[in-house]
This record gives structure tokens, C-alpha cells and sequence, in this order.
């Protein structure tokens, strides 16, 4: 892709990809290094942290399923690498996925695609 594909909404994406997989991994390594039961704490530490892990839980599959359908929509291709992002963190996978989409809709659009709207032709007179 050319690097006119990227659109400001991929990079606001993009952005956002990149603080997402920073900011939840840094309190996965402080996690680790303080040696704390990582699954057990999400369900254990009360109602309010278990209602933010079901919360997140649900909008990742629903982030999956999206993915799947969507990327398959745009004719994207290795959508399973998006998947295994979730790996990393649900809030790294989903807006790498929507740059990523964003910008193969922009090449998409730079192809001639039909994607512009145009204004009818006035007749000749």
C-alpha cells in the first residue's frame, strides 16, 4: 500500500493500537514482577473488577466476530493475525484492525473502485 493510504482516521487508529498494547502491557509485566495470580485476580478482587472483565469479554468476541466478518466483507487478507493480537490486548487488536481496514479502503478508493460519489451528467444540449 501506498503511503497515501494513510488516511487521518487509520493514524488516529493506528495511535491508539500502539497506546493500547503499551498501556496493558506495562501492568502486565508490573502484574508478573509482583508475582499475582493474573486470571484468579480478574474474578477475585470483587464485583465491580469482575463486571469490567465480562464487560471486556463480551466486546472481544463480539470485536472477533466483526473482524472476521468485516475483513472478509473488504476482501482483507491473514485476518487470524488480528486474532492472535488479542494475545497482546484486546485494546491493541481492534483499532490495529480498523487502521488496517481503513487503509484498505483508502487504496481501495485511490483504485477507482466506485467507492466516490459523483454528480449526475447534464445532458448536451
Amino acid at each position: 500500500m501506498r503511503a497515501s493510504t494513510w488516511t487521518p482516521l487509520a493514524i488516529f487508529y493506528l495511535v491508539l493500537a500502539i497506546v493500547g498494547g503499551a498501556v496493558t502491557w506495562t501492568f502486565n509485566v508490573m502484574a508478573g514482577a509482583e508475582g499475582s495470580a493474573f486470571v484468579g485476580d480478574y474474578f477475585g478482587s470483587g464485583p465491580a473488577v469482575t463486571s469490567i472483565v465480562i464487560d471486556v469479554l463480551v466486546a472481544a468476541t463480539v470485536g472477533a466476530v466483526f473482524i472476521i466478518v468485516e475483513g472478509r466483507r473488504q476482501g482483507m487478507r491473514r485476518l487470524w493475525v488480528y486474532i492472535l493480537c488479542f494475545g497482546v490486548a484486546f485494546a491493541f487488536a481492534l483499532p490495529l484492525f480498523l487502521a488496517m481496514r481503513e487503509r484498505h479502503i483508502a487504496a481501495g478508493r485511490g483504485r477507482g473502485a466506485g467507492n466516490r460519489v459523483t454528480a449526475p451528467e447534464r445532458p448536451h444540449s
